[in-house]
């Protein structure tokens, strides 16, 4: 890049990359200017920004080795917005079951992660396949 620009962008909770203007506003990174400037950045130019931010430093191997990963029917559940009682309920799981994979306590067994997955790619179409099979 031949200007040395700086551009504090963020990824707002419902998908949208903002830049926050020093006034701690924002406003859409969709403007032009700024996607070309950040573009117009090598991979090595990325890189020693990120890294020359103090509030951005990667993670050393040791905190790496320290951290828990979530586990995925957490984040399944999350991202269905469920409670751990109403994920339990409708997908016919033991609440101390489902608490104990979330804890990583335990993991859930090969049949049951087929399972899991199945409910990630049709949530509804699981609950009413569920709900036939309880009216039988």
């Amino acid at each position: 890049m031949s200007e040395e620009t700086t551009i504090v962008a963020r990824l707002n909770s419902d998908g949208q990359v903002v830049q926050v203007l020093p006034d701690g506003s924002q406003q859409p990174l969709e403007d032009k200017t700024n996607l070309a400037a950040v573009r117009a950045m090598t991979d090595e130019e990325v890189m020693a920004r990120s890294l020359a931010d103090p509030d951005a430093q990667p993670s050393t191997p040791e905190q790496l080795s320290r951290m828990r990963r979530v586990p995925l029917v957490k984040t399944l559940r999350h991202r269905l917005g469920l409670t751990q009682e109403g994920f339990a309920l409708r997908y016919q799981i033991p609440i101390g079951t489902l608490r104990d994979w979330e804890q990583g306590r335990c993991e859930p067994d090969q049949p049951t992660r087929a399972y899991l997955r199945v409910i990630a790619s049709d949530p509804e179409g699981v609950e009413r396949a569920l709900a036939k099979t309880v009216a039988l």
